[in-house]
């Protein structure tokens, strides 16, 4: 299988270039610029000639599309630019997909819920109730992929965290060890997702759909063509998930209290409950997925390295 790999300087987009590496299918990443000393092709995902060309002259299988216009409060006031890079790329590449007889793998987020009161974990087939621009930009992009009749995997995940780029986890490393005190919210709750582990799931999807393809040569569809959801086991507040990223990377001294979420106001109101259901990933691809401490504890463990 040849699989490309887009918006490959994310976090997700990292986590497949060392998934990569362990694998014997041809990847393919590329993004928007190319950082030195990392081999990244560049693909404009807006351009549907360009995807066109790089597809059919690498003769590209899967697309595994981790680009997206992920900036929550920013997207407020660019919405425009938010609808283009997450609901009319994303068509694109669809289409793209359903000329050339593909797979799109295409990660979108927790954030198309939110507006109803939860308080049971969301299924895949739950009404998309959006807070923002963002989740409602996502949840486009789903539909116009779904539309396109390509074979798809769509993959919501949430509170997604590695040891690349800006994200959470991060962030509060930094704060507990340079803060006396810090104050999170409690009163939002979700599960963090290990980027490392999203991506192992993505390359069994990809295993998935390679058994599948050499069985039955030829055919337009993917039986478990859907929407999933994925993000690691448990439930907790970023007030928990902060504490427990003091508490792994040693960082004792930091007072961390909680909070109400309207001590920090935004531009946008965040879901309150998006906890995700995994049953139907697991059960479809045969998917083991840790709980978020145990990953939380590795990621850690690979940023202190």
């Amino acid at each position: 299988m040849t699989i490309l790999v887009t918006g490959a300087n994310g976090q997700l987009g990292n986590e497949m270039r060392i998934v990569a590496r362990e694998s014997g299918d041809k990847y393919i990443f590329t993004d928007v610029v190319a950082p030195e000393g990392v081999p990244t092709g560049i693909l404009d995902i807006t351009d549907i000639e360009a995807i066109r060309k790089l597809v059919r002259d690498n003769g590209v299988d899967i697309i595994v599309n981790c680009a997206a216009y992920t900036n929550v409060d920013a997207a407020e006031s660019n919405a425009e630019l938010a609808e283009k890079l997450n609901a009319e790329a994303p068509a694109l590449l669809a289409k793209v997909m359903k000329e050339e007889g593909g797979l799109l793998i295409h990660i979108s987020t927790d954030y198309v819920f939110g507006k109803e009161p939860y308080n049971t974990p969301c299924k895949e087939e739950q009404r998309g109730t959006p807070t923002g621009v963002y989740g409602l930009t996502k949840l486009h992009g789903e539909q116009n992929i779904i539309s396109s009749g390509c074979k798809h995997v769509i993959v919501r995940t949430a509170w997604l965290y590695s040891e690349f780029g800006k994200n959470f986890c991060k962030t509060m490393l930094n704060l507990t060890a340079t803060k006396p005190q810090l104050k999170v919210v409690f009163d939002q709750a979700g599960t963090p997702t290990y980027a490392l582990d999203l991506a192992n799931a993505i390359v069994e999807i990809i295993g998935d759909y390679s058994r599948e393809t050499d069985c039955k040569q030829g055919t337009d569809t993917y039986t478990k063509s859907g929407i999933y959801h994925y993000s690691n086991e448990g439930v907790c507040s970023w007030y928990d998930f902060t504490k427990m990223i003091a508490r792994y990377s040693g960082q004792t001294s930091c007072d961390v209290q909680p909070c109400h979420s309207d001590e920090f106001p935004s531009p946008v109101k965040r879901p309150s409950y998006s906890v995700l259901d995994k049953t139907k990933i697991k059960t479809s691809f045969g998917i083991s997925i840790p709980y978020w401490t145990d990953s939380l504890k590795k990621c850690i463990e690979n940023i202190q390295k």
